[in-house]
């Protein structure tokens, strides 16, 4: 993306997990390229930021980009955004400072965000969830070795799709959806996460933590994945009305869910609550 791209228009909130900066994988310069565009109240970083795993195991991969995803990070620091840290699996020795507030930032172990149109959602990375989700044993650890592979052949498909002038593409995505087994491990993950927020009387969730962007209703309740920055270079925002929208690298609307409604006729929208005073957050 060029440096000359203008700003995307201001957002109310904005979600970002799993840049795993740190990380061979990682694509540090698109997500930083992104965070330059971005202007946004607040910033909800849901987990796996840092990779301590891939660096606790003296492979750290950290470069220009990495660096200039903080620096981006400092800016909408600067600028008046709201930082929300709530850290994953691959950043837990982070959850030791949940509760702890800076300047303009907090660490959160999990929060409910309340949306201009009333809905409360639980953020969380989604790690909670793998008791419900994961296969174990020889079964996961394969997955695991892999995937790794899987992600070398990603980045070197789209190191000559670049040369070509195409844009990105998510071989991993696109290899994951032809395994029924991966299939039927997501919807396991999906329906966890609405489960819990079913049971906490709540209106939805946010998190990562499976590297599978969605936003869907399901049964009245918001399911939004925010994706990740390893494979599909993805976002979640909201927009001033509350509507949600799931991005691109390049700030395209990949889908997206209305605000809340009570009724529609041809000349406008009417929400079903008003908007939520300040703060945004609570904690869940």
């Amino acid at each position: 993306m060029s440096p000359a791209a203008p700003p995307m228009p201001r957002r109310r909130a904005a979600f970002i997990s799993d840049v795993h900066l740190g990380a061979a994988h990682c694509h540090a310069e698109e997500l930083a390229a992104f965070l330059a565009r971005l202007d946004v109240e607040r910033l909800y970083l849901v987990g796996d930021i840092v990779d301590l795993w891939w660096m606790s195991a003296k492979r750290a991969a950290w470069g220009h980009g990495q660096n200039h995803v903080v620096e981006a990070l400092h800016r909408l620091r600067a600028a008046g955004t709201e930082l929300i840290y709530v850290p994953g699996n691959h950043d837990r020795p982070i959850r030791r400072f949940c509760g702890l507030m800076l300047p303009r930032m907090s660490v959160r172990r999990r929060v409910i965000h309340t949306t201009a149109d009333g809905r409360r959602l639980l953020v969380v990375h989604g790690d909670d969830y793998d008791s419900a989700t994961q296969f174990g044993g020889f079964q996961e650890e394969l997955g695991d070795w892999l995937y790794e592979r899987i992600l070398t052949g990603n980045r070197i498909a789209n190191a000559l799709r670049r040369r070509f002038g195409l844009r990105y593409w998510s071989l991993a995505d696109f290899l994951k959806r032809q395994s029924g087994a991966a299939e039927r491990y997501i919807a396991r993950f999906i329906e966890a996460g609405l489960d819990d927020v079913r049971r906490r009387g709540l209106d939805g969730i946010v998190c990562g933590h499976i590297h599978r962007p969605a936003l869907l209703e399901r049964d009245g309740l918001v399911y939004a994945n925010d994706g990740d920055w390893v494979e599909s270079l993805t976002a979640l925002v909201e927009d001033r009305d509350g509507t949600l929208r799931l991005l691109d690298h390049r700030g395209e609307t990949l889908k997206r869910i209305g605000p809340k409604v009570c009724w529609i006729d041809e000349r406008r929208e009417v929400p079903a609550r008003a908007a939520a005073p300040e703060p945004l957050h609570e904690a869940a």
